[in-house]
């Protein structure tokens, strides 16, 4: 074999090694049943607040990114109108964000959930709100 057909043949062998590689890898994406709301807080940071489907309950995560670590946030999560968690969480590296999870009871119809975080330091606040 000439060293241009090897070359070749090389070349469609690592191209299709890649291809199949490339077509393996599933990006993750939310589930049908998930509700997700976006949002900016009264500063610069963002916020997320998700509610999924988890085994007869509701899978909330609250999310605060601030793209700066080492900030301290006060948390709560209220369920129907009753603050059901509350907690301090710290901003971590690299993203300078930090993530709650919790699982609530779903109770029957529409369950409201809301999200606030605020800065211990300064005092900026993050609020979200969705109907799951």
């Amino acid at each position: 074999m000439s060293a241009k057909k090897k070359s070749l043949t090389g070349a469609a062998m690592i191209a299709s090694v890649i291809a199949m590689s490339a077509a393996t890898v599933v990006p993750a994406q939310a589930n049908d049943a998930d509700v997700i709301r976006r949002g900016n807080c009264s500063g610069a940071t963002d916020w997320k607040l998700k509610a999924s489907p988890e085994d007869g309950r509701i899978e909330v995560e609250g999310e605060v990114d601030s793209n700066r670590k080492g900030q301290v946030w006060s948390w709560r999560i209220r369920h129907n109108g009753s603050v059901t968690a509350r907690g301090r969480a710290t901003t971590h590296a690299p993203s300078g964000s930090f993530e709650v999870r919790r699982l609530l009871v779903n109770v029957k119809g529409t369950d409201t959930i809301g999200w606030r975080a605020r800065n211990v330091r300064s005092g900026e606040v993050c609020r979200g709100r969705l109907r799951f």
